[in-house]
């Protein structure tokens, strides 16, 4: 029940926010807007303020189908208009202010992620600290020398450092690099009042295809430093028959030494030998303070095509946290540059999909949203603020791509209509509806494809 409102209010809000950049400004360009529409459909509710702009008799609706939204406005090209009101119509208006009216949709998307990640500064969030777990074998983090345990204390790129402020941030400069190709310099923590050292995670070795959901596996940064701790065990699990409780901290698996949960996790996951069967293992534990030895045979399941090994118990005590939070002007800068940085790298993100060099994977659907929306509601205000903010610069974003049945499309008429001194002819505008209704429908079939693929598996 909790992903359905999170996933239905996420939608209200980003979709009105955007509808009221249109109608906000198509007001202030003095054309009459007849109807205001949130969602498709049977009108749930409806309404016509008493007080409105001089003019104005704008109708507010509330649609059924909470997937989309439209602002209809005057407008010769969809029914008569009376002569004493053709000056009021859309598509009588000059070139500047039908550009303006159309981009203060994804514009007002934009702005609106300014506001809730200034917000998110402002009240702060605990994130884990940038103290890394044992890197994946074979990974670029393991060749750069990272071996688990070092804290991050700064990170950047050609030499320009600045402090991290928790594995979030760290995440947020890799996901940078890997798309960029740049090698990301980190500068780690000393211990025991030695000197800090440099090292240097090399990103430029990654392909932009390799920029999947798998990405950060490749790179070896999977998850921040959390003790090897054994959690909730479940009723009949393989944990709960070897023996296992609660608080267990484990020592070594077989001859493995076990440094954090992280670590423990791939350990049980790759207990499965040649033939499939689950392997035997001696575990040495601390319990209570007391050394302890037992031995744990997990369970096998199928993921896909591979088989990997489970106990059926929380493995990995939740990580050390630090509250994030900036003051009232750095907030609000740093609101506008996560805004940028994100509506570049998605920018980015697309145009390497459009030519094959990143995976489609990453393109994402209302399955995948809705389950964000959810999980990200269940950890807090600040939590769910992001993933709106994250939302609403994609769906900025991707209303300005230059796709005929998008605000971008629109805007791209509008620019040849500038440059030519004619505007599109009617031919002409039939097809490339035509061709850009296919293309939307080709990425909403690949994204849902996604989506399925990503949450069963």
């Amino acid at each position: 029940m909790l992903t359905v409102i999170a996933f239905v209010v996420a939608l209200g809000v980003l979709i009105a926010v955007h509808e009221y950049g249109h109608y906000r400004v198509a007001v202030a360009c003095g054309v009459k807007v007849e109807r205001f529409s949130v969602g498709f459909g049977k009108a749930l509710l409806r309404w016509q303020p008493k007080r409105q702009h001089p003019g104005q008799q704008t109708e507010f609706v509330i649609g059924a189908f909470p997937f989309g939204g439209y602002v209809k406005m005057l407008d010769e090209r969809e029914g008569p208009v009376a002569p004493e009101e053709r000056h009021r119509a859309f598509n009588t208006q000059p070139l500047r202010s039908r550009a303006a009216i159309v981009a203060a949709g994804p514009i007002a998307n934009l702005l609106l992620a300014v506001v809730l990640y200034t917000a998110v500064n402002w009240i702060g969030v605990d994130e884990p600290v940038a103290k890394l777990a044992r890197p994946v074998a074979a990974s670029l983090a393991e060749a750069a020398g990272l071996r688990g345990g070092e804290h991050i204390t700064q990170a950047g790129f050609d030499g320009d450092l600045s402090p991290v402020q928790s594995f979030e941030d760290l995440r947020w400069r890799m996901t940078r690099g890997a798309l960029d190709g740049r090698d990301l310099t980190l500068e780690v923590a000393g211990e025991g009042g030695r000197p800090g050292r440099q090292l240097v995670l090399p990103l430029s070795r990654m392909e932009a295809k390799d920029a999947d959901p798998q990405m950060f596996r490749k790179i070896g940064v999977v998850a921040p430093l959390t003790r090897p701790e054994i959690g909730e065990v479940m009723a009949g699990s393989a944990a709960e028959r070897s023996g296992l409780r609660n608080g267990d901290l484990v020592l070594t698996v077989g001859d493995t030494p076990i440094l954090d949960g992280q670590q423990l996790r791939e350990v049980i996951r790759a207990s499965v030998d040649a033939a499939g069967q689950a392997r035997t293992q001696t575990w040495q534990l601390q319990r209570g303070g007391q050394p302890l030895s037992l031995e744990v045979k997990p369970e096998v399941r199928e993921e896909g095509a591979v088989k990997v090994a489970r106990i059926g118990a929380y493995v990995g005590a939740p990580p050390e946290m630090v509250t994030v939070r900036q003051g009232v002007i750095d907030g609000v800068w740093r609101g506008v540059v996560r805004t940028w940085e994100v509506s570049a790298l998605t920018v980015r993100m697309m145009g390497k999909m459009l030519i094959g060099e990143a995976s489609i994977k990453n393109l994402s659907g209302p399955l995948t949203i809705a389950d964000y929306a959810g999980k990200s509601a269940s950890l807090g205000l600040t939590q769910y603020l992001v993933f709106l903010a994250l939302i609403s610069v994609s769906l900025g974003v991707l209303n300005l791509m230059p796709l005929p049945v998008l605000d971008g499309g629109h805007l791209m008429y509008y620019l040849w209509e500038g440059l030519t001194g004619k505007s599109v002819s009617d031919a002409w505008m039939e097809r490339l509806q035509r061709g850009g209704v296919a293309l939307l429908l080709v990425m909403m079939s690949v994204a849902l494809f996604n989506d399925v693929t990503r949450l069963f598996g």
